[in-house]
């Protein structure tokens, strides 16, 4: 199921930005091809967001402008919320 949209995902699912996403507290900032691994669901079971927690490879591209973006609106850079659409599941 690599590369396919799901509207339902578990903890613990791997999975992929898709091209052309941009990080939702930053409309600046492209986070497509980004890589992670879901922690939580949270809104509606009708219209679920996603908690992502970036993996190690993804970490390692931030540059310290970003982490300090983050800090300056106390937001955690390892993670990020996502709509369902702009999620893809990886192998």
């Amino acid at each position: 199921m690599a590369g396919k949209t799901l509207t339902k995902l578990t903890t613990g699912t791997k999975i992929r930005i898709k091209e052309g996403t941009a990080l939702p507290e930053f409309p600046e900032i492209t986070c497509g091809g980004w890589t992670g691994e879901v922690m939580d669901q949270i809104g509606k079971k009708t219209n679920p967001r996603y908690v992502i927690q970036w993996d190690d490879a993804t970490v390692e591209q931030f540059d310290d402008n970003y982490i300090s973006q983050c800090e300056s609106k106390n937001l955690y850079h390892l993670m990020a919320c996502f709509e369902p659409e702009d999620l893809e599941t990886v192998e």
